[in-house]
């Protein structure tokens, strides 16, 4: 993310970041390879799909749904009511999913301020 935008336009989150305790993790693996990756931020009502990456040799074979599902799956079990996320406007391949996945567009929230970078979008579940 850092290669695609500005330090105000990037949202991702940090090692340190990511061990937060209201973080989870989580890995796709095959034959103990990671291919992809991604993070539910629980924002105490709503969760935050976090740091959503697939290795671009492990694309198109559907490992981006499976992580979005077990968020999703995670996010139900932590009794949240709905899943937002912001993601950059110049990643059509993300929206893209995100749309099949259920998303809709939605106004900024939480400590995002809006910005032409800046897609935001929400599941209720």
């Amino acid at each position: 993310m850092r290669a695609l935008y500005p330090c105000e336009d990037d949202h991702s989150l940090s090692v340190s970041d990511l061990i937060a305790p209201q973080i989870q993790v989580f890995v796709a693996r095959r034959d103990g390879v990671a291919l992809g990756c991604a993070a539910l931020a629980d924002m105490a009502g709503y969760g935050e799909v976090k740091s959503l990456f697939v290795d671009p040799a492990a694309r198109g074979q559907g490992i981006a749904r499976q992580l979005m599902a077990r968020l999703e799956a995670a996010a139900r079990d932590r009794h949240l009511t709905v899943l937002r996320l912001e993601t950059g406007a110049d990643l059509a391949a993300a929206r893209a999913l995100y749309v099949a996945c259920g998303f809709e567009i939605c106004p900024p929230f939480g400590p995002y301020r809006a910005s032409p970078a800046s897609v935001f979008m929400e599941k209720p579940l």
